[in-house]
This record gives C-alpha cells, structure tokens and sequence, in this order.
C-alpha cells in the first residue's frame, strides 16, 4: 500500500491544535495585541483631543502647559503641522476623521473659561460652526462632523449629566447619562457608543461604562481599573480604553467585547489626559500625548494575531486540503471546503455623506456606493479603498432605492431602476471613473433587488411601481429583456447574489412595508426554484456572493425596527453567523463571490439620524473535519 508521503510528498504533519484562519483567530482572542512606539507629537502637549485612525491621525488642542491651537496630522509614521484652531483651549471633545474632523468645548481662562465653542475640520483649515447649548471642558465626544456626541464634563459650579446631539447643523439636548462625571473615555459613534470612567465626584475615579443606542444610556461592565482621563478606540461592541489617571499616569489598556473588559498590554509610557483614535478599531489604535511628565509619545497598538497576508512565527493558518495529526487529542483531521465562514464584523471608514437606499458594487477592500436618499435624492457616489471613503463622479439621474450588480468588481457595475421620483427605468454604467447611460429597464420600478457579474451581466428582480412585482429582467450588456418570474412577489429591496444564469434571491417585503419574508428563490438562466429559506424574514437588508456562497446582514423584521443578524448560505442552507456592531436598515451591502469579503455602508436606524457607518466583514470558508476508520 502507498504511504502518505509518496502520494503527496511529504509527511503527515503533527500539531498541538487545529489550524485557524486570521478572522478566527480574532473571534478567538480579540485582545491578543501590544504597544508599539510611533512618530512622535511635533508639540508635546495634554488635554488634547484626536480623531481620525492610527493611519490617518489628527490632534487639536491641549496644554502645553499653556492654552494651545496647533493642530497635527498623522500618515501612520509621522506628524505634520496644520493650520491652527480658531480658539485655543485644552480638555475639549473631539470626533470624526483625519479630513473631517470636528472639536467642541474645552477650556481656556483667557477666554471666558469654560468654552461652547464647536469647530469643523476640513483637511485643510477649521470653521466655526453652532455653538454647544452649554459651554463645558473635561468633556468627551463620539461621531461624526454631522452626527456627534458631547457627553458630561464639567461647568462651574459643578459636574455634569447632560448630553448633546450635533446633527450637522445644531446642538440638541438628548438623554442624560446616568452617572454624573467627566473626564471620560470614548469609543463609537452616533448611534451605538461607549463611554467609560472619569471623575464622578465624591470618587475621583469611575469604573462606570454606559452603552448608547441612538436614545438612551445604559450601565453595562464596569472597568476593571477606575480611572478618569483615558484615550478610546474602537466601536461599542468592540472597544479598546488605554491610559488615564488612577492617583497617577496610568499604563493600563483594556479591551471590550461588548459584554466585559479583559486587561491586555500596557501602554510603554503610563500617562493620562492624552488623546485616541476613535474612529479606530480594539485592533488597530492610536494614542498620543499625555501627563505626565508632558509628552510628545505616540503608540500604535496593532492585532498580534496573524496578519492577513503575512504568517507569524508559530502560527498555523488553515490550508484547505491539509491532512495532520493533532496530538493534544490524538486524532487525524483534514481542512476542507464548506461550512458557513467564520469570520467578524470591523469599523470601517465612515461614508461622507449620511444616506440609505442607495446602490454599489465591490468588497470591503475596493467599493463604490452611488445614490441613495438624504431626503432628497442624491446622485453622490463614493469610492472606497479599504480605509476610507472618497467622492467620485456622480451619477448622471440622482434617485434612490435601486438595484445594483453589488459585487466585484466595482470598476464595472451597473445600476437600474430606482426613484428620482418617480420611478424609473433608467440604467447607468460605471467605467471605474464615471458613469454613462444606456439602455433602460422595459419596466420602471423602486425598491427592486439586482445583482450580477460586472456591468455586461446583471439581473433586475422585484420591485414596486406602485404595487409588488414578480417581474425579472436580464442584462446582457446592450439591452434588458424580460424573463421567467419569480414564485414569491416582494419589493423593499429584496436581495440577490450571482449572475444573470447562476443566482438567488431572498427576503424582501410585500405588500410595501408590512409583511417581510424569508423565501429564498435559486436561478438557473431559464427559472426560478424555491429552495430553503432565510432563519430570519427581513427585508430592506444586505447582502451579495454567488449562487452557492452568499451573505444577508442587517435589515428590519416589519415595518418599523432594525436587526444586526448575519446569516450565510452555502449553496443549501442558511446558518446565522457573527452579527453587525450595529443594526440598520436600507442600507447598501456589497460582497465578492466567495462569502469571505463584504461591506455595508450607510443606512438607517429607527428613531435616528441617516447613518454614515460602514462596517467590513472578513472570513474563511473551511472546516475542519476528524478522519475515522469506520
């Protein structure tokens, strides 16, 4: 009998443990990471304030020790100096990104003390918006330059509870936080955020955590270590809390994965009031400043798991094919295909324009996002490069609530349908650098699903005008045609994955905005079969793949609400897999054809403010599986 290694050339390889991929290995142990030094603060300084990530960085403010201006940006190796703030001041809030970045209160004694001052970066230069409702410093911010949070801090005579919503253009009082303090940590956004610690007189330093969901707080884990004056990245079910003030400079870095705090490495230099990156990640985060001594120090905190493209010492990664010997349990295992991904949901970069209902193709690495609904109806489209969003050339008809091929590659999409209102037949072809009209659907519709190869194969499924349809159209690159109907009618968006001869669909809602269901449909380029259904009827959702590998995420379960459930198909069953960090629906989800590299941007949250959020799904599709002699 032939041995294993004269059929495949080597021998059976022994190890203690099964192998795991990069996004397993980060559901496994998320709080694996360390501290690493960065480029130093041109202006050493504390007090200050950060928005941005660890590879596009920016500081405003702070003590020096006197009240200070400068303004800084990091590219992930050095700080650059900027153009200053309008108004000097130091222990102020801080939010949004590197180009977009957004400070509030603070204070300065030269000028009137505690601030209600609130300024808008650009990239290039700060401008003065609407001023808080109530001048306040030892404050911390969460969000956006158009949906922000200033929560607590402190106003002569006394601490504070309140809290302040900025929806792009003023400052409205919201929900109060449960324990009066200031001189908290943050992570998050508008409308899922983590406030954590501070100073909550008579105790000089709080444990206290509150969760926000977009209309209230509520006390969730405490930190392990009280402390006030700590830096924060990360999300609200996902966070990172580092440095800070416990009697003296603290060190101490703590990770959350949206039930408790687990306490990982340390800081290499202790400090408090120093600044984060909060629109990092618990992965990959940024601090800087600090006190004391004043410091200029900035650390970078990374994942110590495997990188994605680069294998660790000691590290065994998943090969699909592999046969070994796992001598903890004494048994022979193989890695094979199948099985739902294991993979995570991550913070991304944040859309610059708040919308939903939009339409886009690509995956969490390459994206555009075109269109969609502000109230009114845009025709912006926005592309993404992994890290952050950029605005491209508009589409030529602005409208929302349309379909799209919503996978790779996104250099050659097609969009169709859709209301402008009202609605329409048009469709409109991305080049990878604008968009051209041709031929239009045989019927005009909104809330219609579509998917497809790439901008010459695509199919337009569903879709109201103004009652449900069951009409199906295929693209063939110059024209639509009209083919088989489908079994279930349904529009609000039901969606679809593969191509105009291998594909599904699934969910969707009928009549409009009452019944959602969880029919999953398979096509073969002549007809429609039904075959099993989502674990969860929604409609309005995410989603995209292939006909035997696809992902649906998020949506809403009946007229009103959202949901954060991810299900993933494998060519003959859905499994619920990790959830969003935050539920949302109308938003715009996008995925390659294996189930491992998806994106949803933008969206809605009842009750809130459009979302910019966009959120990355990574994964691995393997198992694996013990090998018997029987």
């Amino acid at each position: 009998m032939a041995e294993y290694k004269g059929i495949k050339g080597f021998q059976v390889q022994t190890r203690t443990e099964d192998p795991t991929p990069y996004a397993q290995a980060i559901a496994d142990n998320p709080y694996g990471g360390s501290w690493s030094s960065g480029g130093a603060l041109n202006t050493a300084r504390y007090a200050l304030a950060g928005s941005g990530t660890q590879t596009a960085g920016l500081a405003f403010g702070g003590r020096v020790p006197s009240y200070d201006d400068v303004t800084e940006e990091y590219n992930g190796t050095s700080w650059s100096e900027q153009n200053e703030l309008n108004t000097a001041r130091a222990y102020l809030g801080g939010a949004g990104t590197q180009t977009a970045g957004f400070a509030f209160g603070g204070l300065n004694p030269g000028s009137g003390g505690a601030q209600d001052v609130a300024e808008k970066y650009d990239g290039s230069s700060w401008t003065e918006v609407n001023d808080l409702n109530t001048a306040r410093n030892e404050l911390v911010g969460l969000g956006t330059q158009t949906a922000a949070l200033a929560v607590a801090g402190y106003a002569p005579p006394g601490y504070l509870n309140s809290v302040e919503y900025y929806d792009g253009t003023n400052w409205t009082e919201v929900a109060e936080v449960n324990t009066t303090r200031s001189d908290m940590g943050a992570a998050g956004t508008y409308p899922a955020g983590l406030v954590f610690g501070g100073n909550a007189p008579p105790a000089p330093n709080t444990n206290a955590v509150e969760s926000w969901n977009g209309s209230s707080w509520t006390e969730v884990s405490e930190l392990n270590t009280g402390r006030r004056a700590l830096g924060g990245s990360g999300t609200s079910t996902a966070a990172l809390g580092f440095g800070g003030n416990d009697g003296s400079g603290s060190g101490a870095t703590e990770s959350w994965d949206g039930s408790s705090w687990t306490e990982v490495n340390d800081l290499g230099t202790a400090r408090g009031y120093l600044a984060g990156s909060p629109a990092g990640t618990n992965t990959v985060a940024l601090a800087f400043g600090g006190t004391p001594p004043v410091t200029a120090s900035t650390e970078e905190w990374a994942f110590s798991g495997l990188p994605p493209s680069t294998p660790a010492a000691d590290y065994a990664d998943a090969i699909t094919g592999d046969f070994y010997y796992n001598s903890t349990t004494g048994q022979f295992k193989t890695v094979n295909d199948g099985g739902a991904p294991i993979g995570a949901w991550s913070s991304g970069g944040n859309l610059n324009t708040a919308k939903y209902g939009a339409a886009g193709s690509g995956d969490h690495s390459n994206a555009i996002l075109a269109g969609g609904s502000t109230s009114p109806y845009v025709a912006t489209t926005e592309q993404y490069d992994g890290t952050s969003w950029t605005e491209v050339n508009d589409l030529n008809q602005a409208r929302g609530f349309f379909g799209g091929t919503n996978s790779s590659p996104y250099t050659a999409s097609l969009v169709f349908g859709g209301a402008s209102p009202p609605a329409q037949a048009v469709t409109e072809d991305w080049n990878g650098t604008s968009w051209t009209e041709v031929n239009d659907l045989n019927s005009a519709r909104i809330n219609n699903g579509g998917f497809g190869a790439n901008a010459e194969n695509a199919l337009c499924v569903g879709g109201s005008n103004p009652g449900n349809t069951d009409t199906v159209e295929s693209w063939n690159g110059t024209s639509w045609t009209e083919v088989a109907e489908f079994s279930t009618t349904r529009g609000e968006m039901p969606v679809g994955a593969g191509t105009n001869t291998a594909g599904i669909i699934y969910g969707g809602q009928y009549p409009p905005g009452v019944n959602v269901t969880a029919n999953t449909e398979s096509w073969n380029g002549t007809a429609w079969t039904e075959v099993n259904n989502l674990n969860v009827a929604k409609g309005y959702h995410g989603g995209g793949g292939s006909q035997t590998l696809a992902l649906a995420y998020g949506g809403r379960t009946g007229p009103t609400g959202q949901v954060t459930t991810t299900e993933s198909w494998n060519g003959t069953s859905w499994t619920e897999v990790a959830d969003l960090a935050t539920g949302r629906y109308q938003g715009t989800g996008v995925s390659n054809t294996t189930n491992t590299s998806a994106l949803l941007g933008g969206g809605a949250v009842q009750g809130s403010p459009l979302s910019a959020l966009t959120e990355e799904w990574s994964a691995a599709d393997f198992q694996i599986k013990t090998v018997t002699t029987s």
